[in-house]
């Protein structure tokens, strides 16, 4: 039987040189085609311009100003333009009341191709003013109440990192204008989803006016195959949805349709498909491998509690720090034991398994192993061979498991081992790797030798695996979520955990901080210390508990 192993593929990107002849041939083109596209073409001769509709309609309001209503203490802003083909002209406008923007003061100029006036469409024809536009209820308290308008929108469920953000406007929309406050108050739901409500409240009285939802987005759900029924944010477009994920940076799923890579020597000639997935109703799989969409969600799911991992506890949007996604690609090959992370494509990539010895590879703290593949390569870029790259595997281990714990999924609970969800029944073990004791799976190192640099990395991660384990919980045995561990320490010490948020706290640090390409187990002991002393000081509990964790895997 072939080893098994999640893995990361580190991608090259091809670089093609071409002879001055063919880059001036396309210098030539790009030329052509930029003049073809800045001269006018017959139809075009004399149509008006963005800037012309926009003086044009500024002629009008001044003419107009009586039938539009408009006085002296109004402003107005642009806020799109429309052309038509045969030079028709159409001007949106903002207004605002004595410098408070206001709801229901929109309005459209409608100009002939000459630029004369021909009507206008308004938001309301009611007069503006409001007898004074001092509140009488201060912006805290309406923020207190559009706080509590988007808890009782989500009754049952306990919010977090709920924010509000109160203006003062003048609402035309609800009848005769008045002063009010327009709150938006944003939060996250117990899964880390994000909520939003905008609450329109009346800035004399403090009574609400309108509430809405304000994240347009898709919600729906999806029945994953190792995380039960889960909520995921799609995107309509048109009557067909799509999994990808607007408030994640457009993260997607795709279908690779049992196709694989083919790549030489790192120059990848031919890839996999991703094909998005798309459904009629939002509800997306059925639990069943046999529905194609069911790997989908699990993949879709863990790459979202990962982001929501990195940004809410480390503060890191998206993978590579941008607020960019990545993507993702199930049903690669054809029985195939693997998922790996491809610097190339930016993507993770999740075979099927063969039945046997794995099921399908898109469980949760592997899709979190992965996209850590991806932070790793653009942080430290811990080299993936010797002692560096079993940092680097371990790096994916640690913070798969603390997505895990995370997600706090009551069908997928957090736990040290990796890959359990995935294995089957030929495969002999409970899990791919146990971080408390990494030897079990026979092949990993508990303890650091001269020799462990010498290991396959997914086998030398073992020594910092094991490390992160005591730090976080400490030695000895012990039941967490209904699995049993008994970790033992190399030089015979008791090691006192500090905790799982601890522990990636000064891992993240010494990735994104201290770590370089180079860095060994020595060199990750110094990291870890100097982040621990950076975040809770020289000395402190955490401080000894890092270096007691490191002397317990013998690094010193």
């Amino acid at each position: 039987m072939s080893r098994i192993r999640i893995r990361q593929t580190r991608g090259t990107r091809p670089h093609t040189r071409r002879s001055r002849l063919a880059a001036a041939g396309v210098a030539a083109a790009a030329t052509a085609l930029l003049a073809a596209a800045l001269t006018p073409t017959a139809g075009a001769v004399g149509r008006p311009s963005r800037a012309t509709a926009i003086d044009n309609a500024a002629a009008a309001l001044v003419k107009e100003a009586a039938r539009l209503g408009l006085t002296s203490a109004e402003g107005t802003s642009v806020r799109d333009v429309v052309v038509d083909a045969n030079g028709g002209q159409h001007v949106r406008y903002d207004r605002t009341y004595r410098d408070l923007p206001v709801l229901g003061g929109d309005f459209v100029v409608h100009l002939a191709p000459d630029g004369s006036y021909r009507g206008a469409n308004r938001a309301t024809s009611r007069d503006l003013s409001v007898p004074t536009t001092r509140p009488a209820l201060a912006a805290p308290e309406a923020a207190d109440l559009a706080t509590a308008a988007l808890r009782a929108a989500h009754l049952g469920e306990t919010l977090k990192k709920v924010t509000a953000k109160p203006q003062l406007v003048v609402d035309a929309l609800h009848g005769a204008p008045r002063l009010a406050w327009r709150t938006n108050v944003v939060g996250q739901d117990s899964l880390g989803n994000p909520v939003a409500r905008t609450v329109l409240t009346d800035a004399r009285t403090g009574r609400q006016i309108d509430a809405w939802d304000s994240i347009e987005t898709a919600t729906g759900d999806g029945q994953s195959l190792y995380s039960g029924t889960v909520p995921l944010e799609t995107t309509l477009s048109g009557s067909t949805y799509q999994l990808k994920d607007p408030t994640r940076g457009n993260t997607y799923t795709g279908d690779a349709a049992n196709k694989t890579d083919l790549c030489i020597f790192g120059v990848c000639v031919s890839r996999a498909p991703a094909t998005l997935f798309t459904d009629a109703d939002n509800h997306w799989g059925t639990g069943a491998a046999s529905d194609r969409s069911s790997a989908a969600v699990d993949a879709q799911y863990g790459t979202n509690e990962t982001w929501d991992y990195y940004k809410n506890v480390h503060g890191r949007t998206g993978i590579a720090g941008d607020g960019k996604g990545s993507f993702n690609r199930v049903h690669y090959g054809n029985n195939y034991n693997n998922a790996f992370w491809d610097d190339s494509c930016f993507c993770m990539t999740y075979g099927d398994g063969d039945g046997t010895t794995l099921g399908p590879l898109v469980a949760l703290d592997v899709a979190g192993h992965e996209m850590s593949h991806g932070v790793t390569s653009k942080t430290a870029a811990l080299t993936y061979s010797g002692e560096s790259g079993g940092l680097n595997e371990a790096t994916s281990d640690i913070f798969g498991t603390l997505v895990e714990f995370y997600a706090h999924n009551s069908t997928d609970p957090g736990d040290y081992l990796i890959g359990e969800k995935i294995v089957r029944s030929g495969f002999g073990k409970a899990a791919l790797r146990f971080m408390d004791q990494p030897s079990k799976d026979g092949n990993s190192a508990n303890c650091w030798s001269s020799s462990v640099g010498n290991l396959d990395v997914h086998y030398s991660s073992g020594v910092a695996n094991h490390f992160a384990y005591l730090l976080a919980e400490g030695s000895g045995a012990k039941t967490i979520n209904g699995v049993s561990y008994n970790s033992p320490t190399c030089n015979n010490s008791t090691v006192t955990g500090i905790g799982r948020d601890k522990l990636g706290a000064i891992w993240y640090r010494a990735l994104t901080v201290y770590m370089t390409s180079s860095t060994n187990y020595a060199g990750a002991r110094t990291a870890t210390l100097n982040a621990a002393k950076d975040l809770y000081g020289a000395g402190s509990t955490e401080y000894n508990a890092v270096a007691a964790a490191w002397s317990a895997v013998s690094v010193s």
